[in-house]
């Protein structure tokens, strides 16, 4: 669809202070890409955004391919998409808040032979506990950028309920979770579930249970710590909005109680003593002692936690964990000749993530990084001037998703604050 005249001025006004041309081809091309390639306006007023060349809208990807255009989202134009996406996607969450990626129309695409069987409106019902906090942090940045609390007192607080009965459900998941997956087509083993697709089995520690990670991989052990970091700042801003703007001060509570639960949890079972690295955060655990000691490769992640404001960036056990991940100790951190980052189970061996390089950089307090990233970003894109999923560090030519815009996005923002911060 069209560029609205703000998003254009905004990107005009940046690219003038880009000196290298590929940089700034890059920029400009990311920071259009989601407006211009992936919205659809729906006949009830709504948005629709394809997460690129997967014919669907996800919870998460949505949210984040919309977030850089909340800087100009007092201009009308720019507020009806943002408004528009997010209408969209709470009432995806009260059609099925356990799944994670939904049709524009109940026309029954997706993943049609997944148990348990699939409403007509769901792509795919991978349960994943960002998916419901990604929304909640769309609408609050927007309230705090415009003050506009319409769906805020329309939907937030039918819409927390659901959320709010769904965690506590899940805190206690082998006793009470209705949920289950069984992949039984075209799966691969990150598709894989225990136990007739429940999961491993978890102890009781607080923390919400998530089946699949950010990657829509399937967790190992079922806490995943990043998510439940993004879950108690999410709880906290639905606090916040449900306060000031409906005067539902029972409904806040009930939030801040659960954000307290799982904080606590994540405190009590989610940092491990490492020989090398000291108190740092592992990836997943299942509150039996177990852990998992890598990194998603998407967001939240625990690269992100200063940017999803769970802890600064000068945390002690942040920058342990910061070591830890960026180090060759992470089994999917690779370094070859074009990159070196954080890569993924869910894309091939030495496969790094524009994704994670750009968080990386937004989450790094280093201007010679920063500088270093934008340089090793901008040469990886195989000439496309469009960034992917997964690239090979010793041949960027070789890449997983021709068409993605999250990460388009999310370099769109990084671009601008290295800007604003005179680190370029």
């Amino acid at each position: 669809m069209r560029l609205p005249i703000a998003v254009k001025n905004r990107i005009d006004y940046y690219a003038g202070k880009l000196e290298n041309p590929a940089l700034r081809e890059l920029y400009v091309n990311c920071c259009a890409s989601t407006i211009e390639t992936a919205v659809r306006k729906c006949a009830d007023g709504t948005y629709f955004v394809l997460t690129g060349d997967i014919p669907a809208m996800w919870l998460r990807d949505s949210s984040a391919q919309v977030n850089h255009y909340l800087t100009v989202a007092n201009d009308p134009e720019v507020a009806e998409i943002i408004e528009g996406v997010i209408r969209r996607q709470l009432m995806y969450i009260e059609i099925d808040s356990y799944a994670n990626a939904f049709n524009i129309e109940p026309n029954g695409e997706g993943h049609k032979e997944d148990l348990p069987k699939i409403n007509d409106w769901v792509f795919e019902r991978k349960y994943e506990v960002d998916s419901l906090c990604y929304p909640l942090r769309l609408l609050y940045l927007y309230w705090k950028k415009t003050g506009k609390t319409g769906i805020i007192k329309e939907k937030l607080p039918a819409v927390m309920r659901i959320i709010l009965n769904q965690w506590r459900i899940e805190q206690r998941h082998g006793e009470f979770s209705p949920y289950y997956f069984i992949r039984m087509e075209g799966g691969t083993e990150l598709d894989d579930f225990p136990n007739g697709g429940r999961g491993a089995d978890v102890a009781y520690t607080g923390m919400t249970w998530s089946a699949f990670r950010p990657s829509d991989d399937g967790c190992v052990y079922g806490y995943l710590t990043a998510s439940e970091m993004f879950a108690v700042v999410t709880l906290g801003y639905a606090a916040e909005m449900l306060r000031s703007a409906c005067g539902d001060t029972d409904l806040a509570a009930e939030c801040d109680a659960l954000r307290n639960e799982i904080d606590a949890g994540i405190k009590n079972y989610c940092i491990v003593n490492h020989e090398k690295y000291g108190r740092i955060y592992a990836c997943e655990t299942d509150g039996y002692g177990n852990y998992s000691m890598i990194d998603d490769a998407n967001v939240p992640s625990l690269l992100s936690i200063p940017y999803i404001g769970y802890a600064s960036a000068d945390d002690e056990i942040y920058k342990n964990t910061r070591r830890f991940l960026l180090s060759e100790d992470n089994p999917y951190y690779y370094s070859g000749k074009y990159a070196k980052g954080v890569g993924s189970p869910h894309t091939p061996p030495n496969y790094v993530w524009h994704l994670a390089l750009v968080m990386q950089g937004l989450t790094s307090t280093d201007a010679e990084e920063k500088r270093e990233l934008l340089g090793i970003i901008a040469s990886t894109d195989a000439g496309k001037r469009h960034l992917h999923e997964g690239f090979n560090v010793d041949n960027p030519y070789e890449y997983t998703r021709e068409w993605f815009t999250w990460p388009e996005a999310l370099f769109a923002e990084f671009v601008e604050r290295c800007i604003d911060e005179g680190v370029i």
